[in-house]
């Protein structure tokens, strides 16, 4: 198993993050929700300084671990787009929790150089594979919003996310159609483009990344067109989501994380 944890500024910036995130998301409920908001928020922002000290410094990293970390900070910027429109959303404990987890995943894995033979235009290419991850991630998080809203309308509970059960259920499709295209550009660039991108004698392979990638694309376009056409809701799309969001979980995330944690090896 490989550990590494940076040295120097980069290493301070993500204590200084894990830290910002830790404290509304263990003392969210005692500092009241203005407070916590303006730490978060300061959180958030540090956390996009890491992120591009990884994907966008002097030596570009990539993973699975700062995959994980730009798909929390992807979703904390969905959150607090919504706060904004909706100022009666639940705090983002949970979801401070969640970025803090992920800054402190990206310092212990780092994840890989970038090959010297890579294009300048590779750590863009990781940064649209992370949008689609994030999209579906706030994806997700809405139909899980939904099913606990749905259900708690059924037992005539008080169960409030701060969102309108209709305007979660449209933001969760709004968000699969997103993910869906950036997904969709991600895996022709890296159809056509892969020798541009990583280098001379890289060529397109089909292995486990591929086919769980494609197989999640297959996934959700027939989430689409049953949405679109039979006019899929409820039970049955948060589903079907559920399974493309784990197909797509498994392409990249989890083969590095084999390659990387278990076998102990770079790619």
């Amino acid at each position: 198993m490989i550990l590494t944890f940076s040295h120097g500024w980069p290493v301070v910036l993500g204590i200084g993050t894990t830290l910002a995130y830790a404290i509304p998301a263990v003392a969210g409920q005692r500092l009241g929700n203005g407070t916590s908001w303006q730490i978060l928020v300061l959180a958030w922002l540090l956390h996009a300084l890491t992120i591009s000290t990884s994907f966008l410094g002097p030596e570009p990293h990539f993973g699975f671990a700062p995959a994980l970390s730009g798909t929390a900070w992807l979703a904390l910027t969905v959150y607090g787009i919504e706060r904004q429109v909706f100022p009666k959303m639940r705090p983002g404990w949970a979801l401070a929790g969640l970025g803090a987890a992920s800054v402190v995943l990206a310092m212990a894995f780092p994840g890989t150089p970038q090959h010297p033979s890579a294009s300048a235009w590779l750590p863009l290419h990781w940064l649209l594979g992370i949008a689609s991850y994030g999209l579906f991630a706030a994806a997700v998080l809405h139909a899980w919003l939904m099913t606990r809203a749905e259900k708690s309308m059924r037992l005539a509970g008080n169960e409030n996310s701060g969102l309108p059960l209709l305007t979660l259920e449209r933001l969760t499709f709004r968000f699969v159609t997103a993910g869906f295209v950036l997904l969709s550009l991600t895996l022709v660039a890296g159809m056509v483009f892969t020798e541009s991108l990583y280098g001379a004698g890289r060529a397109w392979r089909w292995d486990h990344k591929t086919i769980f990638a494609l197989l999640s694309w297959v996934v959700f376009a027939v989430l689409l067109v049953g949405r679109g056409r039979f006019g899929w809701r409820g039970k049955r799309a948060v589903r079907v989501l559920y399974i493309g969001s784990a197909l797509l979980l498994l392409s990249y995330v989890g083969s590095r994380f084999v390659f990387e944690v278990v076998l102990g090896r770079m790619l």
